[in-house]
């Protein structure tokens, strides 16, 4: 599952990253990855499907692990439609808790999705991997996008799936297909700063896109409570969160739930709206929220929402 994924991963690269994005929060995905080996097979622990790792990557055929452990898929998720519709499930996964490379959309409210994919359409969204969402968006038809929606809105974050951990130093990690992170094999150690680092919770189930194993994320330390404490108002610098996203952070009619999301994904949407990269309904309210915070608060609120219990 190497170069055909590098490939698709350019394509959901900002045509316009702002320079001052930092390269922890928007990798690139290098360019000189080993193609994928058709011969080889994939296998994931507890499933009897196997895969190779070209189909593995396959945009119009992703794998399905586990069918049981899901609802039908739509047509949509798990194939979508030729030549710019994707399948959902390529980069969300069958569970909707996707990957660093995208979003977690398990269990967002089917409205906001809508929305989201009507802001996509529109060009609003102009942050990390923007392009092939905003050509799935604009190619999809109306019942596609509802039943996206709404299969995605019945799905629940796994409790488990995004792991918070406070560390000074992380092991250093290299950036590589599908723009996750994986441990440099006999690298050591390096001070984390003021970063969020994602790494596999098991690196060979990441590269297979298996929807049982998730990430752990390192924040630095006391990141945490500085992003509790940000999130009730911060002292007047912000707006306390639960005011729009409700209490423990869960969502509130359209607003969307933050509780045990990516962290990297949230520390990316609270950048570009305070950068302008992503506009649109609602967004006005969300620039003042996070007009006066720097990257350090930032990091501290994705710290502290994706530690909640979803």
């Amino acid at each position: 599952m190497r170069g055909f994924l590098w490939l698709v991963v350019l394509a959901f690269l900002p045509t316009g990253a702002l320079a001052a994005d930092p390269d922890w929060a928007y990798p690139v995905v290098p360019q000189n990855l080993p193609r994928p080996d058709a011969s080889k097979v994939v296998k994931v622990p507890g499933s009897d499907k196997e895969y190779n790792e070209v189909s593995v990557n396959d945009a119009f055929a992703p794998p399905d692990w586990f069918p049981g452990d899901h609802a039908a898929l739509p047509n949509v998720v798990a194939n979508g439609a030729k030549p710019n519709v994707r399948a959902c499930a390529l980069c969300h996964l069958t569970t909707g808790d996707g990957h660093p490379e995208s979003a977690n959309i398990a269990g967002l409210n089917a409205p906001y999705i809508m929305r989201t994919l009507r802001e996509f359409a529109a060009g609003r969204r102009k942050g990390i991997r923007t392009g092939v969402m905003v050509a799935i968006a604009k190619d999809l038809t109306p019942d596609d996008a509802r039943a996206a929606a709404d299969y995605f809105a019945a799905r629940k974050v796994a409790t488990g799936y995004m792991k918070v951990v406070e560390q000074a130093e992380v092991p250093k990690s290299e950036v590589g297909e599908g723009a996750m992170r994986f441990v440099v094999k006999d690298g050591g150690n390096e001070p984390i700063g003021n970063r969020i680092i994602v790494l596999p919770q098991d690196e060979p189930s990441a590269r297979a896109r298996n929807p049982r194993t998730g990430f752990v994320a390192y924040v630095p330390p006391g990141s945490i409570a500085k992003g509790e404490a940000l999130a009730a108002g911060g002292g007047g610098k912000t707006i306390a969160c639960a005011i729009c996203h409700g209490e423990g952070l869960k969502g509130l009619g359209e607003v969307p739930s933050l509780a045990g999301r990516d962290a990297i994904y949230l520390t990316r949407q609270l950048m570009d709206i305070k950068s302008g990269n992503r506009t649109g309904a609602w967004i006005t309210l969300m620039q003042q929220v996070v007009a006066k915070l720097d990257d350090n608060d930032i990091v501290a609120l994705a710290a502290y929402a994706a530690s909640r219990q979803p």
